[in-house]
């Protein structure tokens, strides 16, 4: 007999050490407990995955990149070097 799992692949319940099947569903050895169904619960993607097609269905679609300095970042930047002037005119006039 196979190892029992330390959750059921088909349900999810936790199973006991040793256990023949799994205590919620009945499921063991050869209903949902060999190799190939301890994989597939894994939900690993398989040689027929697409995936563009996974991105454009999980993060809808491409998004255009931003181009440049956004003009809030610029009026910062004006700001900031009004004052350094201010700053500097008021140090020379004192």
């Amino acid at each position: 007999m196979a190892r029992s799992p330390e959750t059921c692949p088909n349900c999810g319940a936790e199973v006991p050490p040793r256990a023949k099947a799994c205590p919620e569903c009945g499921s063991d050895e050869q209903t949902g407990w060999s190799e190939q169904a301890r994989t597939d619960s894994l939900d690993l993607p398989d040689e027929n995955f697409d995936y563009d097609e996974f991105t454009k269905r999980e993060f809808g679609g491409e998004k255009p990149v931003p181009r440049g300095i956004h003009w809030f970042w610029w009026l910062i930047a004006l700001l900031l070097l009004i004052a350094a002037a201010m700053a500097v005119l008021a140090e020379a006039s004192s």
